[in-house]
Order: C-alpha cells, then structure tokens, then sequence
C-alpha cells in the first residue's frame, strides 16, 4: 500500500502547506474559517518526499526582559502565569517546552521566564509536576488551578474534566506530551499558529452509548466548524499499542457512527436517527472526520504503521484522515484512508428497533 501527493491548489490565495486548511487563512474569525472538505489526500499512488518544514506564525509575547526601561515587568510576567494556566486548562499536561512555544514563542528563548512563572503558580497552588518525559518535567493543573479558570470565565465549562496528574504518575505522561505536541503542531500548520484556537481544544472526550455497551475516550477535539461538521475528532497512537488494536479504535468510531436510535410519541409511526447526530453533534450534517496520527518510533517504522492501519480499516464508512507527527509538523499533507459513506454505514448496523 503506497501514498499520493496532495493535489496542487488552484492559482488564488489558498493554502499549501497541508491538505487541511481554514479557507479564509489565520486573519480570518473562527466562525469564518471553514475548512474544504473537499481538499482531500488520496491514497493511490507513491508516498512523495518530505517536503521543508513551513514558516512558523510569529505567536511571541512581549518578553519581561524586553521591557521598557524603568518599567516593572510585573505585567508581563502575570501574562506569561495567566497564559500557562490557559494552556494548561486546555491541554491538560505540557512540559515548559512546549509552553514556551506557545506563550512566548518558538524563534524566542523564553524557557526561563517560563519556568518562572511555573515555580509561582506552585508556590500559589495551582498547578504542579507529577513526573517526567525524558529529562521535561511534566505540568499539570491542581483542581484550585481548574477553579481559579473557571472562575475567571477563561475557558468553556469543562465539569468532568481531570488535571491529568494521576496519569501522569502511572507513567502516561509521554503519550499526554504526544497529544499535546500534535494539538499545537496541528494548531500551527493548519490553523495558522494562533493561540486563540486553544481554547477550542478539549483532550480525553468520552463518546459513549449506553444501550450497547461502547465507550471510548477521543485524545482531543477540536471545536473549530467546518462547512458539515462542528467538530473534528483526533486520536493519537505513541507506538505503545499493536497495529490490531489500532484499527479496532478506529473501527469504533464507525460502530458509534452506526448506531441509530427510534423516536415517536405513543401511538405514531415514529423514525430512526443517529445516534451521534440526535444527542452529540446536532449541529453537524456529517459524522465528524476522525484525525489519526502516529508517533513514538521512527520515521520509517511511522510510515509502516500507516500501511498497516490504511490496510486493516480498508472499506470503512466515516471519513478518516491519517498523518505521522514528524510529517504534521512539517505541515506536510494528510492521507485519506476512510470516506464517509452514511449510506453503506445504515446498512452495515440494523434499524433501532420501534417500540
């Protein structure tokens, strides 16, 4: 199973570094930045060379060192608390690294002011370090953090949402990181590197359906609309899980797209209805496209994976876009390996049974 390059945009002001873009480009509102569905990546013929990796969107923050002279740079440094706190409350674990890419820029050394920042928000009790991936310490906030953005009206209401910690201390941490790393990767080659869209993201979202028993966790999703879907779904494999086990995960989101159920009042013919589409996403006309991405290994053993998974997922019926995080993060093109197909779905899963 072999690879196709994207296929060129047409002359105009489109996007190149990726097959998924926000059409209006990163000065458009969130509300207008609807992505092509159309723009899609086949897989049909020879897998392209990597392409160079894409200019970054300069996200930098004013930095405390820079400041003019005889002015405090408390200002600054209570941006730099309040921005880690935000991220945190959205990706739920990071390293300073990865922090710093976000708060005060990828070209700028702004580790220092960062893990500054991290010692007060300690010392304040609302955020901590629960273990390590590699020689990174690992961040996460406390439940006073999670209370203190919620009071603050920071972030949309998240209830069940946990600080990761305990995660983190049964030795999950590096896969955290890896979804972390793909949300801003994803955030900056296709959403072109604003911030903003973070507060978009939510990580570890149950979809379940009581009826039949099926619940799964979705690493992260992202509430950015396209033209049919309000949300887009992402799972992440680290290399920690075999390539059957993979392709089942995938095959779930299709028995959950599957899934229909009956309403009518007492007495009518009543009809069916997804399940997904009465009671989660009511807003969408199709099943949210699911993001696939692969890391954990190298280069080479990624690719291998990704023809094992388009190979073990042949013929399934929601759209799936797969993509290594070496390449994603060189803004590089994703691969479609599923199509979504509510037709064949319906009669793949029974009718929900009237009453």
């Amino acid at each position: 199973m072999t690879y196709a390059s994207a296929r060129q945009p047409e002359p105009g002001p489109t996007w190149s570094r990726g097959a998924e873009r926000p059409a209006d480009g990163p000065d458009s509102s969130a509300a207008s930045s609807v992505v092509n569905d159309s723009n899609v990546v086949p897989i049909t013929a020879a897998h392209t060379a990597r392409h160079g990796a894409p200019r970054r969107a300069d996200t930098s923050l004013p930095n405390p060192a820079t400041a003019a002279k005889g002015k405090k740079s408390t200002a600054a440094a209570g941006k730099v608390r309040a921005d880690a706190l935000r991220m945190l409350g959205c990706v739920r674990i990071a390293t300073v690294r990865q922090m710093a890419q976000v708060i005060t820029g990828e070209e700028s050394d702004g580790r220092s002011h960062v893990r500054r920042a991290m010692v007060e928000l300690t010392e304040l009790g609302l955020a901590e370090t629960n273990g390590k991936d590699g020689k990174h310490q690992i961040w996460n906030l406390t439940p006073a953090g999670q209370k203190a953005l919620a009071d603050g009206n920071e972030l949309p209401p998240r209830p069940k949402a946990g600080t990761g910690a305990k995660a983190v201390r049964a030795g999950f941490g590096p896969h955290a990181v890896a979804v972390t790393d793909m949300i801003l990767a994803y955030t900056d080659t296709v959403l072109g590197g604003r911030r903003e869209y973070l507060t978009d993201w939510q990580v570890e979202v149950n979809h379940a359906i009581k009826e039949t028993g099926l619940s799964f966790n979705t690493d992260a999703v992202l509430a950015v609309p396209t033209k049919t879907s309000e949300v887009r779904l992402f799972e992440l494999d680290n290399g920690t899980m075999s390539q059957a086990r993979l392709a089942k995960e995938v095959w779930d989101y299709e028995r959950y797209a599957g899934h229909h159920v009956w309403e009518g009042a007492r007495g009518t013919i009543g009809g069916t209805y997804p399940f997904w589409q009465r009671h989660r996403y009511t807003r969408s006309t199709t099943f949210p496209r699911l993001h696939v991405v692969l890391a954990g290994k190298a280069e080479h053993l990624l690719d291998n994976r990704l023809q094992a998974l388009t190979a073990a997922v042949k013929g399934i019926t929601i759209a799936v876009w797969a993509n290594t995080l070496p390449s994603l993060q060189r803004g590089e093109p994703w691969y479609e390996i599923g199509v979504d197909d509510p037709y064949r779905r319906r009669s793949r899963y029974p009718e929900a049974i009237g009453r």
